[in-house]
């Protein structure tokens, strides 16, 4: 088992990968990232999320469950780009809200969610990397990816809300640490030392 297990979560374009590899470099965990570049449903999604909503879902869940079961083998600190939990109470959630998964496939991915993640412990942190959709949409087009260019300021608005209120409840089970990407620029080397600092506080290796 890892001593520390760690999860990095927030918005699309909000810096997960810069704040996880940050992490891992600055204090020696081992890091695991979500799968992007070589996901074979993300640019058709991204085309047709009607379409393409339910298999993306299930691709992302089966992936992270694996990614968990590794992680559990490691007998070092981890630290995960994207909590398993997004994947329902975020893009699950949102996707049926503004109906691109209909109810049936909702209800259908949330009882293969709710059985699963039984299996699994809960992160000893996961660090929440908020931003405003407007500010998300800026660094989405500023990075320029292909299949990112479909992603509207409405779909960045409703997954914001739903961040938020999985947060809001969470946040009495399980443990999180708050860090504001408009507030703490990576790129910054005063801010990165400050979180992991932070970081630091919350998972000691003394």
């Amino acid at each position: 088992m890892p001593r520390y297990l760690v999860s990095v979560a927030g918005n699309i374009g909000v810096g997960k990968t810069t704040l996880t590899r940050l992490l891992g470099e600055r204090l020696g965990w081992k890091t695991y990232y979500e799968q992007v570049r070589d996901n074979p449903y993300l640019a058709d999604f991204y085309a047709d999320m009607r379409r393409w909503s339910f298999s993306l879902q299930i691709y992302f869940f089966t992936h992270r469950f694996r990614m968990f079961q590794e992680m559990m083998a490691q007998p070092c600190s981890c630290i995960q780009d994207r909590t398993i939990y997004e994947d329902l109470e975020i893009f699950a959630r949102t996707l049926n809200r503004q109906g691109y998964l209909d109810d049936r496939d909702y209800a259908n991915y949330r009882a293969l969610f709710e059985t699963m993640i039984g299996f699994l412990p809960a992160p000893d942190l996961i660090i929440y990397r908020r931003a405003s959709p407007e500010f998300l949409l800026e660094r989405i087009r500023a990075r320029g990816r292909a299949f990112e260019r479909g992603i509207t300021l409405e779909y960045l608005r409703g997954l914001h809300e739903a961040y938020e209120e999985w947060v809001g409840r969470a946040s009495a089970t399980m443990p999180f640490l708050i860090l504001d990407a408009e507030e703490y620029d990576l790129e910054e080397q005063a801010d990165a030392d400050r979180v992991v600092e932070l970081v630091c506080e919350r998972c000691p290796e003394g």
